[in-house]
Parts: structure tokens; C-alpha cells; sequence
């Protein structure tokens, strides 16, 4: 489902707005987004935060710019991306996320939230925007001024909705380690693995925007202390998040790591045995992905590459009519339409446990199972994006192309992607196939004639 507005977002990219605080990112811009915001949703706005050191600042700052157009703020203090939208989604009109997902410590930003629990759409984006730029908003006089409560309990409710989606104590005895990375997922994925049964390690489990044991980004040189804890625990795996815990990814019991499209396959499949219905994913996901919802019996349709055009996409076809099983990204981003309608780490991280524990096998033995594809990816950097997409199209003019996002495309072996970045000078190029050298001479055959 593509958005095709002439406009395009300025501030706002794929996932909020971001950047380093006293740079592109300080109070002064997020109170005019929270006043831009609560003249456009009125009625009671929910506000939370991961750990980061400026993350009480801009969410002060925020609560002061909702306060002034007339909103009742809610605040929810430090906890998950998902958990905020699984609330607003339940009892509030809209809310803001003061994260830098798994940007450096050094980076804050904001994810705008609608009253359904999904981003803000490119549309409403652009409109948001405007208001932030002209100064158009609302300024409520002294009696018509917000109020502002404080209700952190309610992440309780975040936790009881996973654990609803599972037998009781399914995982009895299964013993599993987590690292939230310092972040908020420490107060959520260590607790709902405890409900299901398991005993739960945790590893980097403080609050700390300082992130000292690793960065927010749960990359596999990372994650040496997860997976030395696993193997110095005999877990069945580790878990480990980014910095607003809507993600997950995960090591086996042999410490070593799993790469985020066989987890989604592993997971997918798992779902889709029990649910038929469609897989929605972007262009840049996996084949394995399509390759494992057939042999379900399920069908894959493509977005582009963001969470919120997945989301939104799985929402689109069940209005009208069709049954979606599943859906997610592939770097650990995955969304689970029963439960809501966004990425959620801790869901995934209990989706995993209930997998490996019923299925009676390893979690290694479980990724051997998944068909091996390999993606290579680069960057191009260029001022002229559109000029590359031109030449793209001539020099593939003989394969099957897709526009859904940049530039897809198809041979009876492998694909490619070759599609700009939304916010900076470069043109990211994707290619894959089952055969590794395939895959290579592919990369090498497009940055050679760009």
C-alpha cells in the first residue's frame, strides 16, 4: 500500500523524527510538536519514554506543548514503544513516544501515535508538519488548559495482555535470558516470561540511558554477554531488544546468533500453521518469508519498507474482509494482528518461548529447518537519487520491476532493491538468492553501472 501524496514529510521519517540533542533534536522542537499535536488530536494524549539521559526534558517538553493547546496529558514515564501503543490504543486519543528506537545515546526523538495504537500515517504526517512550521496551533487560554495525570501502573495491563495470549504457564521450566539493553523492556519481557512459566535471566536489566553494556542497536558483536550467559545458564536461548523494545532478536543455546528473517520465517510459520491468512511484510524482506507462508498455504503481499505501512496494510485488508495471520519486518520487527497492530518485542520474545517449549526441538534445530537465502546489501552514496532509479530502469528494462518502494526487482533466481534513503544522500541496494554468489554478482553487477 503505497502513499502517494505529491508532499512528502520533512521533519518525520520512516519511524518519527530523530537526531542528536542539542543539534536537530532539542525541547524547544518537541513542545511545538506536542502543540502541532494536540491541536490536531484534543481529548486526552498519553506520553511515555524509553531511558534515554534526555528523555525527562523532551518528555517535559512535550507535556508542556500538549498541555498548552488544551490536551489532558497522561503520563506513562519509562516503557515500551509497544506497551504505549497497546495503551492509547485502549483508553486514550492519541500519544507520543520520546524514543531514538536503537539510535546512539547521544540521539532522542519522537514517534506520534494515533488513537488506534498505529504511527501516525504520511498523510496526517505532512499535515502535522505544517502546523509545526507555520505555527498554526491551538494555545488554549487559562481555563481551558490540560491536565496532567500520572497513571505508570497501567503497564501492568501491557503485561497481562501478552501473557492472555498463551495457555497458562506454558513454558513451565524453560529457562531463557533477556537483555533489554538497559532499556524499558527491562520492567516487561523479564516479568511476562516469568507468567508463562519460564525462569528468566537478566543481563543489563537497570535503567540506564547511558546504555553501558552495549548500544541500543542488539547487533550479533553486541551481544557477547548474552550469549555467554546463555551458555553459562544452559538456556534454551537469549533474547535481547532495542532501545524502545519493539523489537527482538534472538542468540540459540549455543550463544550463537539468529538472523532476523530466520526468526520471523520460524515464527511466521508458526503462526500460519495455526492461522491461515495473509503475510504482510515490505519489499525488502527475505524470500524465505513467501517461501514459508506458501507452504502454509498462505499468500504474501508486499508494503513499503516501514512498520507503520505493515501495519497499517494488515489493518487495510481485514476491514475488507480478508483474513491476515501475520506480519512484520525483517530485523526483528514483527506484528501479531490478535494481539495488536504494531511491532512488539515482548510479544515476540514470548511467540518464541511458547515455540521452542511446545515444539519439543532446539531453538538451533528449529532455524536449521528454515530454507537457507543469503542478502547482501551496500550503500551508494549520490545527490541525484532519481538519476540512479533512471538508470536502474534502463539497465533492468527486460525484468520484471515493482515501484512499490524504489526500484524491486525480479529474476527467476534471485531479486534486488534498489531504493533511497528517506533522509539522507545514499541509495540502499539489497540482493538476494539462495545461491551466495548469485546474490554477490548481482550487488556487483548493480554498483558497477550506477
Amino acid at each position: 500500500m503505497k502513499d502517494n501524496n505529491s508532499a512528502k514529510k520533512e521533519l518525520f521519517g520512516t519511524n518519527g523524527v530523530r537526531g542528536i540533542i542539542g543539534k536537530e533534536m532539542n525541547p524547544e522542537l518537541v513542545m511545538k510538536i506536542g502543540s502541532a499535536l494536540g491541536t490536531m488530536i484534543p481529548g486526552k494524549i498519553a506520553v511515555g519514554r524509553d531511558t534515554r539521559t534526555s528523555g525527562e526534558a523532551l518528555s517535559a517538553a512535550m507535556r508542556a506543548g500538549l498541555l498548552a493547546s488544551g490536551c489532558d496529558v497522561i503520563d506513562l514515564g519509562i516503557l515500551p514503544t509497544p506497551a504505549l501503543q497497546y495503551l492509547v490504543r485502549e483508553h486514550y486519543d492519541g500519544g507520543a513516544m520520546i524514543t531514538a528506537s536503537h539510535n546512539p545515546p547521544e540521539y532522542n526523538g519522537v514517534k506520534v501515535i494515533e488513537s488506534d495504537g498505529t504511527e501516525m500515517g504520511d498523510e496526517r504526517t505532512i499535515q502535522l508538519e505544517s502546523r509545526i512550521f507555520s505555527g498554526d496551533v491551538t494555545i488554549a487560554d487559562w481555563k481551558s488548559v490540560g491536565r496532567l495525570t500520572d497513571e505508570n501502573h497501567r503497564i501492568e495491563e501491557y503485561i497481562k495482555a501478552i501473557v492472555s495470549q498463551f495457555p497458562e504457564k506454558i513454558c513451565r521450566g524453560l529457562t531463557v535470558v533477556v537483555d533489554p539493553g538497559s532499556g524499558p523492556a527491562a520492567v516487561t519481557t523479564p516479568e511476562i516470561l516469568r507468567r508463562m512459566g519460564c525462569q528468566v535471566h537478566t543481563i543489563n536489566g537497570r535503567f540506564d540511558g547511558s546504555f553501558p553494556g552495549r548500544m541500543p542497536e542488539p547487533t550479533p558483536e553486541g551481544l557477547a554477554l548474552l550469549s555467554e550467559t546463555v551458555r553459562a545458564t544452559g538456556a534454551a536461548f537469549g533474547v535481547a531488544h532495542d532501545g524502545d523494545a519493539d523489537r527482538a532478536v534472538f542468540v540459540d543455546e549455543k550463544g550463537v546468533f539468529i538472523s532476523e528473517n530466520v526468526t520471523f520465517a520460524m515464527l511466521a510459520e508458526s503462526v500460519c500453521r495455526k492461522n491461515r491468512g495473509l503475510v504482510v511484510t515490505p519489499v525488502s524482506t527475505s524470500d524465505v518469508i513467501k517461501e514459508l507462508a506458501a507452504r502454509c498455504g498462505c499468500d504474501t503481499i508486499y508494503t513499503q519498507v516501514g512498520s507503520i505501512y505493515v501495519a497499517r496494510t494488515m489493518r487495510k485488508y481485514i476491514e475488507d474482509g480478508h483474513s491476515v495471520a501475520f506480519g512484520g519486518e525483517g530485523n526483528g520487527g514483527l506484528i501479531f494482528p490478535k494481539h495488536q497492530f504494531c511491532r512488539d518485542g515482548g510479544m515476540t520474545a514470548a511467540a518464541m518461548a511458547e515455540l521452542v517449549f511446545t515444539s519439543d526441538k532446539t531453538i538451533s534445530s528449529l532455524a536449521d529447518e528454515i530454507p537457507s537465502y543469503t542478502m547482501v546489501k551496500e550503500k551508494v552514496y549520490s545527490n541525484n537519487t532519481d538519476e540512479i532509479l533512471s538508470k536502474v530502469r534502463s539497465l533492468c528494462s527486460d525484468l520484471q520491476l515493482d515501484e512499490t518502494d524504489g526500484i524491486h526487482i525480479r529474476w527467476s533466481d534471485a531479486w534486488a532493491l534498489v531504493r533511497p534513503s528517506g533522509t539522507e544522500p545514499f541509495i540502499r541496494i539489497y540482493a538476494e538468492s539462495k545461491n551466495p554468489k548469485r546474490a554477490e554478482d548481482i550487488r556487483e553487477f548493480l554498483v558497477s553501472n550506477l
